[in-house]
């Protein structure tokens, strides 16, 4: 069964709040105090190259519901979709922990592999499949977009919909 199908038969059992991450080393941790925005995974080559994967692991918070604490290095560079992205690692190990491109207002996305506990996650959909590794298939997901798409709202409409226990309005 896909995971599309499992989440619109079942919701995701959602851990309690606060999530908490950190990075590999462990002297950077953070504190997710607010039921995140959305969760989505991007395919476009800038995210294979960072997290040397397939894609990169987006969870959308709001920057009032995120604490950070440790020894960070913030480093703010163009992107090939356009704009600039403001990133932050791990001064000591390097792992990457966040990025806010312009236009994200109040909200930053999480490395969502740095939780603590990534196992629940499931995304919303996909982004920049055109660039995807030639093995994921995405056939299962009906929120694929080939690029970026011009807004998030139906990424966080489904993600609502999925965890009900942090959303019940939907």
């Amino acid at each position: 069964m896909s995971h599309r199908r499992a989440w619109m038969m079942t919701p995701l059992e959602t851990p309690p709040l606060p999530l908490t991450g950190g990075c590999q080393c462990g002297a950077v941790r953070y504190t997710i105090s607010g039921p995140p925005v959305v969760f989505y995974l991007c395919h476009c080559t800038e995210c294979q190259t960072q997290s040397s994967s397939a894609f990169g692991e987006s969870l959308r918070v709001r920057l009032a519901d995120f604490d950070i604490t440790g020894p960070t290095k913030v480093f703010l560079r163009p992107i090939a979709k356009g704009g600039h992205q403001t990133c932050t690692f791990c001064e000591i190990c390097g792992t990457r922990l966040t990025h806010q491109r312009d236009g994200y207002g109040d909200k930053l996305n999480v490395k969502a592999g740095t939780l603590d506990d990534a196992q629940w996650l499931v995304p919303a959909g996909h982004i920049w499949a055109s660039s995807k590794q030639a093995h994921m298939d995405l056939a299962a997901y009906d929120l694929v977009y080939p690029h970026q798409p011009e807004t998030d709202t139906d990424l966080e409409a489904r993600w609502r919909a999925m965890t009900p226990a942090w959303h019940p309005e939907g």
